[in-house]
């Protein structure tokens, strides 16, 4: 069963608009990682689709065309691990769900009234902390596999549009391949 489980994985992964995805997800981390390389107090959020991502945060468009090409570079050259970010919206939906349903479980058969939940609080507090600590390298994972690919194979940047949202600037990074 589990090699039939990873087959079905890796076809699904391997869909191209998923494929696209994944690379441009892979390519805003590296980007990220890059920015903050040259400086480390930048705020930035990024959100990746099929045809390209974007970069939100009050930056350069020759820096963001810079660090772009950078990332890019670097994750051809083998540097995969550029795709995995601490802070990607995955580590914190896994970190969520691996919570909730830990506390969720803590509950199972406490009863309908509320002194008996009260009572098992400690306990569903308790397995969702060792939850949350569990989930981080879960979650680090599960880009690495799943939402992300270090791999940009074809990828190719096509174009950086810039634009002002209200007071913070943007990037839309367009992709190819």
């Amino acid at each position: 069963m589990p090699t039939l489980l990873s087959d079905l994985l890796k076809t699904a992964l391997s869909v191209p608009g998923v494929s696209s995805i994944r690379r441009n997800h892979g390519l805003e981390h590296a980007t990220l990682h890059v920015l903050a390389e040259r400086n480390p107090n930048l705020s930035m959020a990024g959100h990746s689709n099929a045809s390209g991502f974007w970069l939100i945060g009050n930056v350069p468009t020759e820096e963001v065309r810079s660090a772009v090409n950078e990332a890019l570079q670097r994750m051809h050259s083998g540097e995969h691990k550029l795709a995995v970010h601490a802070n990607c919206g995955t580590n914190f939906v896994t970190a969520g769900t691996v919570a909730g349903v830990a506390g969720a479980l803590a509950m199972f058969g406490v009863g309908r009234d509320w002194k008996s939940k009260v009572e098992r609080l400690p306990l569903a507090a308790t397995l969702a902390t060792l939850g949350l600590i569990l989930s981080q390298p879960l979650g680090l994972k599960i880009q690495e596999n799943v939402t992300t690919s270090g791999v940009p194979g074809t990828l190719r940047v096509v174009d950086i549009i810039p634009s002002k949202r209200g007071r913070v600037m943007a990037h839309r990074v367009v992709t190819r391949g």
